[in-house]
């Protein structure tokens, strides 16, 4: 059966069966002292910025963000609770190629050493990456079937009872962007899995649907799975990581672009950074692709179906 990291293992999202993810859920995290170690360690912080770049350029040509995600908490999990005392580019690498081979073995995904191995460099051989995913397996104990944060999206969103279907498409695709985000920002870690997906749909919807974000929060604060204090601290990560993105897209703007574009992007932010209705569909998305374009398009499509929806 191939691996969905919305749905991790083989059984349907219900009330009877979602509580099991909840439960086990911290199992498939980084060590505690993970985050503590990184915010004390230049170095191993560059260890993990490096790998995740070496990731996303393996990734890139499959066109699949869900692969480079999975590898991504591959790494994290072994970085934490496996050390790297002297660490030379090469290493580096071979750990981002079999971070990614696993991810692939478990989306049951046809792929070849050669496929994974397209940037030039050094060129690993079958042994070598095998060697190294046993070495990444023992750290995350056999553990390839992750609990993220896409695992609880759904779960989450159906608290909502949306009525029309492409405005829960909407949230769900807005929310998506967030958490694929938000895993370069190293203070997520700190948090589970269910409280970045509550997190990342509360950002969406204050950005997409503002007049019912209070309704949408109170909803998810009174479920019973969430901790409070824990979903209002990450909520503020979130609000974080999409201020830089309207920073960096602004500064992208500014220098392609008219004064009269520049203005409709401050726009569509308020004073103190936080988004606002008018102009909601300028949201932040994915810096490694595109994201100019990618901006103009969901733009597009979520005025659309707002406008079809009202």
């Amino acid at each position: 059966m191939d691996f969905d990291l919305e749905n991790p293992l083989p059984f349907s999202h219900d009330e009877d069966t979602i509580s099991p993810l909840f439960n086990i859920e911290t199992h498939h995290m980084p060590s505690k002292t993970y985050l503590q170690i990184l915010i004390n360690s230049d170095f191993l912080i560059n260890i993990r910025e490096s790998t995740i770049s070496i990731i996303l350029q393996i990734s890139q040509p499959f066109d699949s963000p869900f692969l480079s995600y999975l590898a991504i908490n591959y790494l994290d999990r072994f970085l934490s609770f496996h050390s790297l005392p002297d660490v030379k580019p090469w290493i580096l690498k071979l750990i981002a190629v079999s971070c990614v081979s696993l991810a692939f073995k478990m989306k049951k995904t046809e792929y070849s050493v050669t496929d994974i191995q397209q940037d030039g460099g050094t060129i690993f051989d079958i042994e070598t990456i095998k060697r190294m995913e046993l070495l990444i397996l023992g750290g995350l104990k056999w553990r390839l079937r992750s609990i993220t944060a896409f695992a609880f999206i759904n779960f989450f969103v159906s608290l909502f009872k949306f009525k029309d279907l492409p405005l829960q498409q909407a949230l769900k695709a807005r929310a998506t962007e967030i958490i694929f985000t938000a895993q370069n920002e190293i203070k997520i870690l700190q948090f589970k899995p269910s409280i970045i997906s509550a997190s990342a749909l509360l950002s969406a919807s204050h950005e997409l649907f503002p007049l019912q974000f209070s309704c949408y929060k109170t909803t998810i604060l009174n479920c019973s799975y969430v901790q409070k204090d824990d979903l209002l601290s990450c909520y503020d990560v979130m609000q974080e990581i999409a201020k830089k993105e309207y920073e960096s897209i602004l500064e992208m703007v500014s220098s392609t672009s008219t004064p009269v574009n520049v203005l409709d992007v401050q726009m569509s932010w308020s004073s103190d950074n936080e988004p606002i209705e008018e102009d909601t569909s300028v949201n932040a998305i994915s810096s490694n692709r595109g994201r100019e374009d990618n901006l103009t398009k969901r733009r597009k499509i979520i005025t659309t179906i707002i406008d079809d929806n009202t």
